[in-house]
């Protein structure tokens, strides 16, 4: 875990006054609610969101966005509570990515991990979600859900996640590769106005990348794609499942970078984005903003 000290492109807080940040995982969790709305949960706080907001805000890739577009509407300080108007409107992995980003910054290794939920419902269903995996004081390596807050009916610490209430998207492949687990019920439901699920292994597979992909250092969003363009789970080859199967049992943290580094699973240049609002489009993934 020490080598998730260094900031990444994306995680990296920039010209952010580090002076005043708490070093407590959990209350710097307290700065990251305070600062991020998720764009599903504006009516937990009356906030109706502005759709421009919801457009814009959650594709913001890199943290030093996230800071600008705060700065933009509050000249407070980040250790202050916002207004559900001042803050970022974000998703998970944004929420994820700016704890990340402040522990990293306030001498605690972390690293976004991508996987699925089953604390959003009760219905069995794992939803697709980000969260922080991080070295604890302790030693211990812990999850942390930067999102949750006291309007969620949790039964456990969100800065001690359950691992089998969040399942890291290699040890859902593995569950739903020996038939301990239905892939259809991991993915996303009610998607955007329209209300759209996606659900299934090619799901999970994706999931599988995009959790690599951080571990490498780069932190995507969670409706980035890249390499085979599958949509259902009949499109999964025999050697792509032999391929994420690879990853999927990969512990050793060398052998991971490796993967990482395999031109068949390496993040390049141009991505796919699967914007909720704007609709399929290529991305040329850059230098991210002064």
């Amino acid at each position: 875990m020490d080598n998730y000290l260094k900031q990444t492109p994306y995680s990296d807080p920039g010209s952010l006054d580090l002076r005043g940040l708490p070093d407590d995982p959990g209350r710097l969790a307290g700065i990251v609610r305070d600062a991020v709305v998720h764009r599903g949960e504006g009516g937990r706080f009356g906030y109706d969101i502005p759709e421009q907001r919801l457009r814009d805000d959650a594709e913001s890739r890199y943290v030093t966005e996230m800071l600008r577009v705060l700065r933009e509407r509050s000249d407070r300080p980040l250790t202050e509570p916002r207004t559900p108007e001042e803050r970022f409107v974000g998703t998970c992995r944004d929420f994820a990515l700016l704890h990340c980003s402040l522990l990293r910054a306030t001498g605690t290794p972390a690293r976004l991990r991508c996987g699925f939920a089953t604390y959003f419902g009760e219905d069995g269903f794992h939803d697709d979600h980000w969260v922080v995996e991080y070295l604890a004081e302790d030693g211990a390596v812990r999850l942390a859900d930067p999102q949750v807050h006291h309007g969620y009916d949790m039964t456990f610490d969100p800065l001690d996640v359950p691992r089998d209430r969040f399942l890291v998207a290699p040890q859902a492949w593995r569950m739903c590769r020996d038939g301990s687990a239905d892939p259809r019920t991991f993915g996303v439901r009610g998607l955007g106005s329209a209300g759209l699920s996606y659900t299934g292994l090619w799901f999970v597979r994706a999931d599988v990348r995009r959790d690599l992909a951080a571990l490498g250092g780069v932190e995507v969003l969670p409706w980035d794609e890249w390499g085979p363009e599958l949509a259902d789970d009949a499109s999964l080859t025999e050697a792509e499942l032999a391929l994420v199967d690879t990853v999927a049992t990969t512990a050793d943290e060398g052998a991971l970078r490796r993967l990482f580094e395999d031109p068949r699973l390496a993040v390049p240049e141009e991505i796919t984005s699967y914007t909720t609002y704007d609709g399929i489009r290529k991305v040329r993934l850059s230098a991210p903003p002064a």
